[in-house]
């Protein structure tokens, strides 16, 4: 078991805490501050604990350089906001300089500052010297509570520990108990649900699940290169030509070892993205060749919710079509309405299907809902993060 906030004393210590404030923005303006609230319980845990708290995250890809729309600046003003409290912030091209190694020295107990985005610094993503030494040298402490990036070796995530004292914050001991429990302590029935646009993405994931869970539904784009695998005629619908035998070979590995694979019956499809496009639905080995696949249709979607009524434990990764559409978001919104509905441990895997139960309104009653698309793959992947990693044991 990993070390927690909880487990060390806190009081006077200048805390280096690496959030994950990568949020989405337009025109300056934060859209949407899941991620920021999702790092409350433990900001605010080492404020009232009296710690120095030197706040830290990246936000998109400045590829090592400073660029001003990238700028953590707007998260320090909503961070303040939400806090209640003001949070010092230094818009630094280097991240570290003297002005914000005094502002570190100059804090007290309770105060709240953030540095700058991480990855203005090209060491970053590579874990290099002198940028980890750099940010280790300002703090006593080190609390990753980052899931979203704890899959990257990078120095704001695992680099530090090198240096430092290391224990997770509430949101990574959070994610790690609910995809942790529910990967090796399930309630029977264990259904895994798949989607997305690649198979090769979820590949080593699904195989992983397979020794895990009772039954794998799959839907989005990854449909129709298991179609392709199964000899269906796909049309113009999106496929992974890479992954066609492996697809194959999963379904014959599934059918081995007692899983059951679920694949849509039925499709809906169009011919374009235009306004007067032609949507109809199509039995699954019917697909004609001028249309595309974009949703499951409503046969699979009564099959996936009959399915899902039956789970005690569910892990939802990805979408059941391009639900960013209103004509193709019918198979993702009832995916996500009967998961609402059940009586199951609910786990959205983070990325397009957290962004699918927000959009519905059901993001309050999932039971738990990731904040990292990629991380919480890699994880029912079975991988280990060296963002985790580094946390010092119990």
């Amino acid at each position: 078991m990993k070390k927690t906030v909880r487990d060390v004393e806190l009081k006077g210590k200048k805390v280096l805490c690496r959030c994950d404030f990568n949020v989405p923005m337009k025109d300056g303006e934060i859209t949407d501050d899941f991620r920021i609230v999702s790092s409350l319980p433990t900001v605010k845990y080492l404020i009232e604990q009296g710690a120095r708290v030197i706040l830290m995250s990246h936000m998109g890809k400045p590829k090592g350089e400073p660029k001003p729309e990238l700028s953590l600046g707007p998260v320090a003003l909503r961070l303040a906001e939400l806090l209640g409290q003001e949070v010092k912030f230094i818009s630094c091209p280097t991240v570290i300089s003297d002005g914000v190694r005094e502002m570190a020295e100059g804090l007290s107990d309770g105060e709240v500052m953030l540095l700058e985005n991480t990855r203005y610094r090209a060491e970053e993503t590579k874990s290099e010297e002198p940028f980890t030494g750099e940010l280790a040298s300002l703090g006593e402490l080190f609390v990753n509570d980052a899931f979203g990036t704890a899959h990257r070796d990078h120095s704001s995530t695992a680099g530090i520990a090198r240096y430092l004292p290391t224990v997770s914050g509430f949101l990574i001991e959070k994610e790690v108990k609910f995809l942790g429990d529910a990967l090796d302590k399930p309630e029977r029935p264990f259904v895994a649900i798949m989607g997305g646009a690649k198979v090769g993405d979820k590949i080593p994931v699904i195989e992983n699940l397979m020794k895990k869970v009772d039954t794998i539904i799959i839907g989005g784009g990854m449909t129709y290169t298991f179609f392709k695998a199964k000899g269906y005629e796909i049309g113009k619908s999106i496929l992974d030509s890479d992954s066609i035998e492996l697809s194959g070979e999963l379904l014959r590995k599934a059918e081995a070892a007692g899983v059951k694979i679920m694949l849509p019956v039925d499709t809906l499809c169009t011919d374009d993205f235009s306004e007067n496009n032609v949507i109809e639905v199509y039995d699954a080995d019917k697909i004609p060749a001028e249309l595309m696949g974009m949703d499951i249709g409503p046969k699979t979607i009564a099959l996936y919710e009959e399915e899902i009524a039956k789970a005690k434990t569910i892990v939802w990764n990805g979408p059941m079509g391009v639900f960013e559409n209103p004509k193709f978001e019918a198979g993702t919104k009832a995916v996500a309405q009967a998961l609402a509905d059940s009586d199951a441990v609910t786990v959205i895997g983070g990325g397009d299907s957290a962004a699918a139960v927000e959009q519905f309104g059901l993001k309050d009653r999932m039971t738990h809902v990731s904040t990292g698309g990629g991380a919480s793959m890699e994880f029912l992947e079975g991988k280990v993060l060296p963002g985790i990693a580094c946390i010092e044991e119990k």
